[in-house]
C-alpha cells in the first residue's frame, strides 16, 4: 500500500516557540514547520519569511506584539518557495526583499510551486482563500544590501547557491546572529528538490565563517550558543553529502532513478529517518541529486502533476 502523498497525513496542529536568540531577535518555530525571524530595531520590525498563508502569518505577528508595538518595515524573504512567502499580505505594506535570482524564479516557477505545494502540504495552506497572488519584492540585490533599522545594521546577503540558486542569509553583527532559511536545518530533513548538492557545503563553509553566536534556522528549533550552531551546520552538510554521493555512484554506473532511490535510504535511513518531513522529502532529493549527477545543473520545475508521478514511481 502507498504511503500518503508527501505531508497530506500531517493535519496536527504544532506547538509554537518564540525564542530570543539575541536582543531584540526571536525565532519563531513550530515543530519542524517553516520557521519565521524577526529583527527589532530602534523604530521598526525586520521580518525574514512570511509563511505560508496570513492566517500563519497572523501567528507571527501575535508573538511580535508580544515583545514590541513599534510597525513592521521591512519583510525579507531568504528564497522564493510557497510556505515562506505567500502569507506577506498579512504584514501591511513593509518593504519585500528578495535577490535578484529569487525574484527571476518566482517569474519562472512561482505558480508551478504554489500548485505543487499546496497538494503538499494541506495543513500549512488551510486559509489560502485569503492569498491574493504570488509575492513579489519590492526591492531587490545582487551579491549583499544594508539596511538599517535605526541604528541597527541588518547585512542581506546571497553567500552562494544552496537549498535554491537564490537563498539569502540575514546577518545582524551587533549580535553576531544569522538568519538562513533552508540553506541550515536542524533535525529536519534538507529540502534538495531545488538544491545545488555541490555548491551547498561550501555556502554552510560561508556561513560558518561568520562564527555566528545564534542561528534561526529554516527548520527545527532555535540554536543558541556556538555548539549548538557548529552541530546543526555539521548535520546539515552531512545530510547534503549523505544524499549526493550514494545518488552520483549509481549515476557513475549507469544506475536506474529507482536504484538511485535504494543507495541514498540505505545511507540516509539509519541517520536522519527521525528528522522532521524525512520522508516528504525524500522522493524529491532523490530526483534531484539523480539529475544533478547527470550534469543537470537548473532544477527542473516541480509541478503538481510531476510530484505525484514521482511519489508513486519511488514510494510504491
Amino acid at each position: 500500500m502507498a504511503k500518503a502523498f508527501a505531508s497530506a497525513g500531517d493535519m496536527s496542529e504544532k506547538t509554537v516557540s518564540f525564542t530570543q536568540v539575541g536582543e531584540g531577535l526571536y525565532a519563531f518555530t513550530a515543530e519542524g514547520d517553516p520557521n519565521t525571524g524577526v529583527i527589532i530595531g530602534d523604530d521598526s520590525v525586520m521580518i525574514v519569511e512570511a509563511q505560508a498563508t496570513p492566517r500563519l502569518a497572523r501567528k507571527v505577528i501575535d508573538c511580535v506584539r508580544s515583545v514590541t508595538d513599534k510597525p513592521i518595515s521591512h519583510l525579507v524573504m531568504t528564497h522564493y518557495h510557497a510556505v515562506r512567502v505567500l502569507g506577506a499580505s498579512a504584514y501591511g505594506a513593509p518593504q519585500v526583499i528578495m535577490s535578484d535570482t529569487a525574484r527571476a524564479m518566482v517569474a519562472e516557477r512561482g505558480q508551478e510551486d504554489w500548485d505543487s505545494e499546496f497538494d503538499r502540504f494541506p495543513r500549512l495552506f488551510q486559509g489560502h482563500d485569503e492569498i491574493p497572488g504570488l509575492t513579489w519584492p519590492t526591492m531587490t540585490f545582487s551579491d549583499r544590501v544594508s539596511v538599517y533599522l535605526g541604528r541597527r545594521r541588518v547585512d542581506i546577503m546571497h553567500l552562494g547557491r544552496a537549498h535554491t540558486a537564490g537563498d539569502a542569509v540575514i546577518w545582524v553583527p551587533d549580535e553576531e546572529v544569522m538568519f538562513t532559511g533552508d540553506i541550515v536545518e536542524y533535525r529536519s530533513a534538507c529540502y534538495c528538490g531545488d538544491g545545488h548538492f555541490g555548491d551547498w557545503p561550501v555556502t554552510l563553509a560561508e556561513i560558518a565563517a561568520y562564527a555566528p553566536q545564534a542561528i534561526a534556522p529554516g527548520r527545527g528549533d532555535a540554536l543558541v550558543g556556538a555548539d549548538m550552531v557548529a552541530e546543526a551546520i555539521a548535520s546539515t552538510a552531512d545530510f547534503v553529502e549523505s544524499t549526493y554521493r550514494p545518488a552520483a555512484r549509481v549515476v557513475a554506473r549507469g544506475g536506474t532513478l529507482r536504484d538511485a532511490w535504494d543507495a541514498v535510504r540505505a545511507e540516509c535511513d539509519p541517520k536522519f529517518s527521525d528528522y522532521a518531513i524525512y520522508e516528504h522529502c525524500l522522493p524529491f532529493n532523490v530526483a534531484r541529486a539523480y539529475d544533478e549527477a547527470r550534469g543537470i545543473d537548473t532544477p527542473r520545475i516541480w509541478t503538481a502533476a510531476r510530484d505525484k508521478e514521482l511519489w508513486t514511481a519511488l514510494q510504491d
